[in-house]
């Protein structure tokens, strides 16, 4: 199964017929998939699931009919157990950006961390976990795949924001912070605080 977020809403990929008991029922083609996508836009749904017999190729499938962007970041952690959040489009965010060509997946997450925050000295710990949501690329419905990674680092210099990404604030966090941070933010970063 695969949670895919439109506005907050899933998109549920899923193998088991069980699974979509609850919500509307979609076929795996590209006009259904639109209509999907359009009905948790307009929140005239609360969740939607496409169904394909194999785990394997439903979510190739997908992508065939929908276009994909890769991506990578970082739930990142200080000497003092603080871990980084970025705040843009009025919502507390964590680090990560696109893959380029080429570039290993872990060498964009650190990447990504660097360039949107300024923090220097990254190591992977390990990796957590990939989420998906469908974002508008110039008008396209676009699915973001994101691999995020479970960082460690000794810095303690200025943070700061990437601007051309238009994040406005950097910050570190306790755990009080983080609980009303994610208070504000999106349902792909509060499945990582799970």
């Amino acid at each position: 199964m695969y949670k895919v977020f439109v506005n907050e809403l899933p998109l549920i990929l899923t193998n088991k017929l069980s699974e979509t008991a609850n919500g509307e029922y979609f076929l795996l083609n590209e006009d259904s998939i639109q209509q999907a996508i359009k009905a948790l836009r307009k929140k005239k749904i609360a969740e939607a699931y496409i169904y394909h017999p194999n785990h394997e190729e439903i979510l190739k499938k997908f992508t065939k009919k929908i276009p994909l962007i890769v991506a990578a970041g970082g739930v990142v952690t200080n000497n003092k157990g603080k871990v980084l959040f970025i705040y843009r489009n009025d919502k507390w965010d964590l680090p990560k950006g696109k893959l380029d060509k080429g570039e290993a997946i872990e060498d964009c997450a650190i990447r990504e961390v660097m360039e949107e925050t300024g923090v220097q000295g990254l190591r992977i710990e390990n990796f957590l976990k990939t989420t998906y949501h469908i974002f508008n690329n110039n008008g396209v419905p676009t699915l973001k795949q994101v691999h995020w990674f479970a960082m460690k680092t000794e810095y303690e210099g200025k943070l700061k924001g990437e601007k051309k990404e238009g994040i406005v604030k950097v910050k570190w966090k306790g755990p009080n912070k983080i609980q009303k941070a994610l208070q504000n933010s999106y349902a792909n970063i509060k499945i990582l605080f799970e």
